[in-house]
């Protein structure tokens, strides 16, 4: 065989040998021998062989065909359904095809459905050609050849567990278990047939990261009937991408399940001291300080509300404005807390502000332990049974973890007269030196050799000087 007809061979193109053969001509007259022809064919199957994707990820609906490598993931059911023109059953056959970059849906037809129930199977790799469209739960593909490929390796583990980071576009038929970080109120809307349509939105976390869920129609209840550090499974939710980021979706032919058991979080934040203006980051850390809810009226005449909080961690702090409901949320000064998706805009007095809006979660997190290096303070876990995120915590009252009053805090009697060392309780919202102590009503920078860490609750007895304290002994 010549180099056109072997090029000839290798092609993936519905046209003759001997059209291709007058295109190869046609190519090296048109290059004015500067091809040979080979070179020549080879230009001309390049161009025949539109279509063909570098991988999955690639996929869009505007395409006319694609051609592209992927794994079988799952085999739906063979569904027969009546033609309109005809008396004729029809048969289509739904597999889900993965690669490394991303998962779709794709569609057989008729015979090759039918066939399809026998001859394929989880972990079998196709070579297959098609056209892509935008379907109810993303893009699928309606095939019209598929060649099994028994030499190509497609990196993708069959039936392994889902998580939050493994999600990607155009996956269907999830199921993700994760706990609940954060809920949205119902909202409304009208569609274009005149019906009104619900959704509402969760945000679930696991030990991998976090995932918003957008949640339809009859499932939108869902997001008021859950709470805060309950663990859930979505079943058969679907992934759709929202102004650049993934979502996961959950319809009529989708649930959420609560769990017995519970899921862990493991929160992943930007450092505080590195953040800037016009960025969207998460950060985590203690609450310093806790302003009063404010409201206020829009332009519209509706009311907002706002509420002002300082988050620190051990690279810097910040102010972070907690808009509308956010504002609602039980926070006091010494807890730990997870704010993700704020903007980072200019604030008060030319200070960097992060903003926490709708699209924002905010949690407070229980028990959570330091775990992010020595630069900055990190957050364990979020339990699934979490209590009430301010016990344990210094009241405003002024009394400390053993009920005792101000006075015995500060070891002065009524007459003034010293009773003895000073004593001061409070959650550290500083370590270092000095530690800064915050009891919820003053605070106290406390020089001491002792190893404590954001967000603990210590005491220390020794001598003060108004708002320094010298340490003795630190427990």
């Amino acid at each position: 065989m010549g180099a056109i007809e072997d090029t000839y061979a290798d092609l993936d193109a519905d046209v003759s040998e001997e059209e291709f053969r007058e295109a190869v001509e046609a190519k090296v007259e048109q290059m004015g021998g500067l091809a040979d022809e080979e070179t020549a064919a080879m230009l001309i199957a390049h161009e025949l062989d539109g279509g063909e994707v570098d991988a999955i990820a690639d996929i869009e609906p505007g395409l006319e065909e694609v051609k592209f490598l992927g794994k079988v993931t799952s085999v739906g059911e063979l569904r027969t359904f009546e033609r309109d023109e005809d008396d004729e059953e029809g048969h289509v056959l739904n597999l889900d095809v993965a690669d490394e970059s991303g998962a779709v849906r794709v569609a057989l037809w008729g015979e090759d459905a039918v066939r399809g129930t026998e001859e394929i199977a989880a972990g079998d790799v196709f070579r297959i050609k098609g056209r892509p469209k935008d379907g109810y739960n993303g893009i699928e593909v309606s095939a019209d050849r598929l060649e099994p490929d028994e030499e190509a390796d497609v990196g993708v583990e069959i039936g392994g567990r889902v998580t939050a980071d493994s999600l990607s576009m155009g996956q269907s038929d999830v199921n993700l278990r994760g706990v609940v970080l954060d809920t949205d109120s119902i909202r409304t809307f009208d569609r274009d047939d005149g019906s009104e349509g619900r959704v509402s939105n969760l945000t679930l976390g696991d030990e991998t990261g976090r995932i918003r869920v957008t949640l339809w129609d009859e499932q939108a209840d869902r997001a008021e009937e859950l709470t805060a550090g309950q663990s859930v499974e979505v079943i058969d939710g679907y992934v759709r991408e929202r102004d650049g980021s993934l979502e996961l979706h959950v319809g009529s032919g989708s649930d959420v399940d609560e769990l017995e058991e519970s899921v862990e979080f493991v929160p992943d934040a930007d450092d505080i001291g590195s953040v800037e203006i016009d960025r969207t980051v998460d950060i985590s850390g203690v609450v310093r300080s806790a302003d009063p809810k404010r409201t206020f009226d829009r332009d519209d005449g509706s009311e907002g509300q706002v509420r002002n909080i300082r988050v620190q961690d051990r690279t810097g702090d910040i102010r972070v404005a907690l808009w509308g409901d956010k504002a609602d949320i039980d926070l006091a000064p010494g807890d730990e807390v997870f704010c993700a998706d704020v903007e980072i805009q200019d604030g008060w007095q030319d200070e960097l502000e992060a903003s926490a809006g709708w699209r924002s979660t905010v949690v407070v997190l229980d028990d959570a332990e330091p775990d992010r290096g020595s630069e900055s303070a990190g957050l364990d876990e979020f339990a699934d049974d979490a209590g009430d995120p301010t016990e344990g915590t210094p009241s405003g009252g002024g009394t400390d973890s053993s009920g005792d009053s101000d006075a015995s805090k500060t070891g002065t009697g009524a007459d003034g007269a010293t009773e003895g060392p000073d004593t001061f309780t409070g959650t550290v919202v500083q370590p270092g030196d000095p530690i800064i102590l915050d009891d919820g009503d003053e605070t106290v920078r406390v020089e001491a050799d002792a190893d404590v860490h954001l967000g603990q609750e210590i005491t220390v007895r020794g001598r003060r000087d108004g708002e320094r304290f010298v340490a003795d002994e630190v427990f």
